[in-house]
């Protein structure tokens, strides 16, 4: 009897004990950079390793002060998605502002109990339970702490991978570190297909090429995409990716043409739109 394939996409990402190897590989990352690598620029535009270092130390902070200990610093509740865009970008680039002016030691020592505070957190969270914040770019109006555990990870992830790609040190691009990663990105694509209009029981396959990659089906119901836990018979398009760049096609770290170049598409072009401009941050 064949062994029908089983597909991702529809299962909890329980990842919390990832956070903590990902920041010990940023503490080491950040130790072993020269003065000079301190000023690399990355993909990020604008910010330089530097920059991307305070960023992570900024975020670290401000999701301690304000999930775990309930200190709001903005009183404003954004009320419409670029309300929220608008205040990610300015909190993000207050706090790039003011970290960035700290000397490499003092950074990653405070980086050091950022990091191990944060892991202590988020393991400690009832995965199930409601998260303080919802994954806007998933279209979640409210998300499960895993799932807010999972975006966090992708956070940390893809942007010690900035620094790691400016400064030519490989790392973290392994299954257990950037598979949940990418599963995370991708948990978005429903929300992402949701002006693009198909009959019903159309199927879009995405595959990630690569050993830390996988399958993704997405199959048009009456009114809404959804994952598929089956590989079904008929696929209308297929898109396949290298992992080598998937993680910057999901955060705007690599230009649309050369990203065309690499990625391979069999079917109905027009339906590969929806994970050719998938952005899986906010900003």
């Amino acid at each position: 009897m064949e062994t029908r394939r089983r597909l991702e996409g529809y299962e909890p990402i329980l990842c919390a004990p990832l956070l903590r190897k990902v920041d010990r590989e940023l503490l080491h990352l950040l130790s072993s950079l020269t003065e000079e690598e301190w000023g690399y620029r990355t993909v990020s535009p604008r910010w330089e390793v530097r920059d991307v270092a305070s960023h992570l130390l900024d975020t670290a902070l401000r999701k301690l002060s304000m999930v775990r200990d309930g200190w709001f610093a903005e009183k404003q509740i954004p009320q419409t998605p670029q309300e929220v865009v608008s205040l990610v970008n300015r909190l993000n680039n207050e706090g790039v502002s003011v970290f960035r002016r700290l000397s490499p030691p003092v950074l990653i020592e405070l980086m050091k109990t950022a990091c191990e505070q944060s892991a202590d957190f988020h393991e400690s969270l009832d995965p199930f339970a409601k998260a303080t914040f919802n994954v806007s770019w998933a279209g979640e109006e409210t998300s499960a702490n895993w799932f807010d555990t999972a975006r966090e990870l992708t956070e940390r992830w893809h942007h010690q991978q900035q620094i790691r790609l400016a400064t030519g040190r490989p790392g973290i691009l392994t299954p257990e570190l950037y598979h949940p990663v990418l599963d995370c990105f991708i948990r978005g694509l429903p929300y992402a297909y949701r002006h693009i209009d198909a009959p019903t029981g159309i199927n879009i396959q995405l595959e990630i090429s690569g050993e830390c990659g996988g399958t993704w089906v997405l199959s048009r119901a009456e009114h809404r995409w959804h994952f598929l836990q089956e590989m079904p018979s008929r696929i209308a398009c297929s898109v396949t990716v290298p992992e080598q760049i998937a993680w910057m096609l999901f955060t705007k770290g690599i230009d649309r043409d050369v990203a065309m170049s690499q990625i391979a598409i069999d079917g109905d072009e027009r339906l590969a739109e929806g994970i050719l401009g998938h952005v899986a941050i906010v900003g």
